[in-house]
């Protein structure tokens, strides 16, 4: 049985920071910061999928090698198994988006990075 986060703990990443927002049986909500010229892994998932909904900023978002531009309002579903990644494109503006997880399992550790720019890859 996973254990569940706390509601409302936000964790610092070399990229910037997220914040659970929600968790339930099937899905989890993060709140999502990504400082200016950073990005998260090129990464893909075995037991979730992700909806992204950008609310501040822009996001920058590859999904199977194809890159979009989303702004405030705009989002992105990645399903389980495709590989993606976001990134904030500007020098001065923090991106925002909310992330809703559904499947069976939302650990940090089904992650499979493909690429990343902080030597996470294994």
């Amino acid at each position: 049985m996973e254990l569940k986060d706390e509601i409302g703990t936000t964790e610092e990443r070399p990229w910037g920071n997220f914040t659970i927002l929600d968790e339930g049986s099937g899905y989890k909500v993060k709140r999502i910061e990504v400082f200016p010229g950073k990005r998260l892994s090129y990464q893909r998932h075995s037991k979730r999928a992700e909806h992204w909904f950008v609310v501040a900023g822009t996001a920058k978002a590859t999904l199977n090698d194809e890159e979009f531009i989303l702004s405030s309002g705009e989002k992105i579903d990645i399903r389980i198994g495709d590989a993606h990644r976001v990134e904030n494109p500007h020098e001065s503006e923090i991106c925002i988006f909310i992330e809703v997880q559904t499947g069976t399992y939302f650990g940090e550790d089904d992650i499979v990075r493909l690429d990343d720019d902080f030597g996470r890859v294994a």
